[in-house]
């Protein structure tokens, strides 16, 4: 019997489907061994407002390296451009999914401890809360990431505030908050990742939890 979790094998009927394993597994062929084994890079998730950004922000002035938010990105673009609901175009989630690549990409030589503020598979939450089929570029690349061994195995999922607070890119209730980030954490279960939860509490308490993980896993 296969022990394959239930999200994997879901992505690679897709990526059989759209006839793009041996363009993945060329491109995986190419990723260096100390790419692969070396950098440990940490991904943080969470529903819209848990309070992400302000815990990337406080990693970084301590000292660690890391990667910003695509989405919030794509939005604020699409958004200056004159698009007031990019979420709502077919190549939405092929814009996050690209520049969430190129931001790992950019530092994937750099041999320290990274912090990625979200990763392909909050991609692939958002895709199915949006109601959008998983694209050829969404399933290439999470099929990259896995067999490369991109991200840790443990994530830090950032648990909600008990609010959140409408923003021009976070255009959502507190319920539907909460419906999204059950999303997020199915998702992630079902590719094998193990959520490390981080409750609601100070900024600096949640910092050092997320600080102390790290350290004991070095």
């Amino acid at each position: 019997m296969s022990t394959k979790n239930p999200g994997q094998a879901l992505l690679e009927r897709k990526v059989e489907k759209l006839g793009l394993r041996r363009e993945v597994e060329d491109e995986i062929a190419r990723i260096s061994t100390e790419q692969k084994t070396q950098v440990k890079r940490y991904i943080l998730t969470g529903t819209p407002g848990c309070g992400k950004t302000s815990i990337i922000r406080s990693l970084e002035v301590a000292g660690y390296a890391v990667v910003e938010e695509a989405a919030t990105d794509i939005i604020a673009l699409r958004q200056a451009q004159g698009i007031a609901e990019p979420w709502t175009h077919p190549s939405f989630i092929d814009d996050i999914t690209n520049l969430q690549q190129q931001r790992q990409m950019r530092i994937a030589d750099l041999d320290e401890v990274q912090f990625h503020d979200r990763s392909p598979l909050c991609t692939y939450a958002l895709s199915v809360w949006l109601n959008f089929p998983i694209s050829i570029t969404l399933a290439a690349e999470i099929e990259r990431i896995k067999k490369a061994q991109i991200y840790q195995s443990q994530v830090f999922f950032i648990e909600n505030l008990g609010f959140c607070a409408p923003t021009a890119a976070r255009k959502i209730t507190y319920e539907d908050s909460l419906r999204f980030e059950k999303v997020h954490e199915e998702t992630y279960n079902s590719f094998g990742y193990e959520c490390i939860r981080i409750a609601p509490q100070e900024l600096s308490t949640r910092v050092d939890q997320i600080k102390r993980y790290v350290s004991a896993s070095a």
